[in-house]
């Protein structure tokens, strides 16, 4: 069964895409998606797109802190898993926040990040913090 990524989408730029990753084991965390087809690592990356790409990552910096307020924020363009330029964005939380009645802890805080890929949360909760992060980011 393949998945609709479409769902995850918060935001469209001219040359990005912003979405909501869908394990939030770090409260927050997001993909910035390079929209063009053969960009495969940042250095492929045009003088616009790192133009915006900056931008992106100022604005969605700033929505994380109203939505969420960490503590630090990580961006990691790994490209272990899909060939295609992308980042990370992994906001960091030094205490243990609680949203919605789940509380989500940053047990690395102040190390490498490391994605536990047994946290689950509900599609419902998932989209509630897409929904807040949409709507600080525009």
């Amino acid at each position: 069964m393949e998945i609709d990524y479409s769902k995850f989408l918060i935001k469209t730029y001219k040359y990005w895409r912003v979405s909501i990753h869908e394990n939030q084991g770090y409260l927050g965390r997001c993909v910035i998606w390079c929209l063009r087809e053969d960009a495969l690592d940042l250095t492929d990356a045009t003088e616009d797109e790192r133009v915006e790409l900056f931008i992106i990552l100022k604005e969605l910096k700033c929505a994380l802190k109203v939505s969420f307020n960490p503590d630090w924020f990580n961006y990691a363009f790994l490209g272990n898993g899909v060939k295609h330029l992308h980042a990370h964005f992994i906001p960091r939380y030094e205490e243990s926040k609680e949203f919605m009645g789940v509380i989500f802890e940053d047990k690395r805080y102040g190390h490498n990040y490391k994605t536990n890929h047994d946290f689950t949360i509900s599609e419902e909760l998932l989209m509630k913090i897409k929904s807040l992060l949409q709507e600080n980011l525009n």
